[in-house]
């Protein structure tokens, strides 16, 4: 028989392969993370009909001589060029602006995506369309996430859905009082402050034009459930209209207000407060206080989250707070293309991949998140339409090659007839 026959055959094989490649490349073509697969050849090997020899005397070296016998697939590639960003407004909806998989399981190993296009549910989880969770780290306070611990969880709002409510106990003032003011002439400012219950009374920080460069304050408050207050002070300001400064040369004006709440009508409690009225000045221009900063809320339910580029994953309730949830994690790896697929544009991570390297985005060598974006596949159609003609122009020739041999297994054996 041929040898040229079955290196055609090897031939039509491995072109056969390289279409199902490009095939499955273009049906994915609108797959949302999908990364496209590349095919490369080889020879397999050769059958050498005379080995080389080296120059003798007069006479000079010759090659070997070999004939080839067939093609095999070199590689199947997977490219993992990015995808270009599709703008959805979904705040659930993720992308990488550079390196790196978003990690999901299902309760057993990791696996990794570039597909983002997220959700929460019924149990308030972050999960893939096929129920993967979304794995990260959680916050236990709401205002920090330790991401030096190795123990991924999954991103949930379960135990987020409400806040508590939060008695006040710093309240900052700043702004100006008018230096026209003339002496004994009162300024009052209502002030909301909350107790422990999340219940809001308004109270009155009112300030007396006392001298050139003095003022005294204190707070009252006409809610029935506050009794009185306990707290004043005096405000001294120097000749550029700032809180004079003290021996080291610090501009402070702090004071501390007691609230005596009516045990007839509630038990809840509020403070005390730390009141600080280190930013006042006393210009001459118009009146203008305002609230600097402030804690303490009511109680609040969760109306919409917020992902950043960095993952952090916030929660904004109600009451207009906003609380850190957790925080999604990021997993490059040392050779990406070691990376096998299993399906549900996912992949495992293998010998040859490495270990993942898991942080926080923006980190390392992993890209950040664009939030409301998804990224879309990488495959390239011109390329695609480009290589079905290559392939089918190798398939038609190694065709072509069986069709020669057998007619001319056709001719030898015609030879005795």
């Amino acid at each position: 028989m041929l040898r040229s026959m079955y290196s055609a055959v090897s031939g039509l094989k491995a072109h056969q392969a390289r279409m199902d490649v490009i095939g499955n490349n273009i049906a994915n073509v609108n797959t949302v993370g999908y990364k496209a697969s590349r095919m490369t050849f080889k020879e397999i090997f050769s059958q050498t009909i005379k080995g080389a020899s080296a120059p003798q005397g007069n006479g000079g070296g010759t090659n070997p001589q070999q004939i080839g016998l067939g093609v095999a697939i070199a590689s199947i590639d997977t490219l993992f060029t990015r995808g270009g960003a599709q703008r959805t407004d979904n705040p659930t909806d993720l992308s990488i602006d550079g390196n790196g998989f978003f990690i999901v399981s299902n309760g057993g190993a990791n696996l990794y995506t570039r597909a983002g296009n997220f959700s929460f549910d019924s149990n308030g989880d972050l999960v893939t369309p096929d129920g993967y969770k979304v794995l990260g780290w959680m916050s236990t306070d709401g205002k920090t996430v330790n991401t030096d611990t190795g123990n991924l969880v999954p991103i949930s709002l379960k135990n987020w859905a409400s806040i508590g409510p939060v008695a006040t106990t710093q309240l900052e003032i700043g702004g100006n009082l008018n230096a026209s003011t003339a002496i004994d002439s009162d300024i009052s400012y209502n002030i909301v402050v909350y107790d422990s219950q999340g219940g809001s009374h308004v109270a009155t920080i009112t300030f007396t034009r006392k001298g050139a460069n003095s003022w005294d304050w204190k707070v009252s408050s006409s809610d029935p459930a506050i009794s009185s207050i306990d707290g004043t002070g005096t405000l001294t300001f120097d000749s550029e209209g700032k809180i004079a400064p003290d021996q080291s040369g610090n501009r402070i004006a702090t004071g501390t207000l007691t609230f005596n709440m009516d045990s007839n009508m509630t038990n809840a409690t509020i403070g005390p407060v730390s009141l600080d009225l280190s930013k006042l000045t006393m210009f001459s221009s118009e009146t203008d206080l305002r609230e600097l900063s402030k804690n303490g809320n009511e109680a609040g339910s969760l109306e919409s989250i917020n992902i950043d580029k960095y993952g952090v994953v916030s929660g904004i309730y109600s009451n207009g707070r906003r609380q850190i949830i957790g925080q999604i994690a990021i997993a490059d790896f040392q050779n990406p293309m070691g990376l096998e697929k299993i399906g549900n544009t996912m992949f495992i991570n293998t010998v040859n991949s490495g270990e993942p390297m898991i942080g926080s985005a923006g980190t390392g060598t992993r890209g950040s998140i664009n939030p409301g974006t998804l990224e879309m596949s990488n495959v390239d159609l011109s390329n695609e339409f480009a290589d079905i003609i290559v392939t089918q122009r190798g398939f038609q020739a190694n065709a072509k090659v069986i069709t020669v041999s057998d007619e001319i297994l056709q001719d030898l054996v015609n030879m005795k007839r």
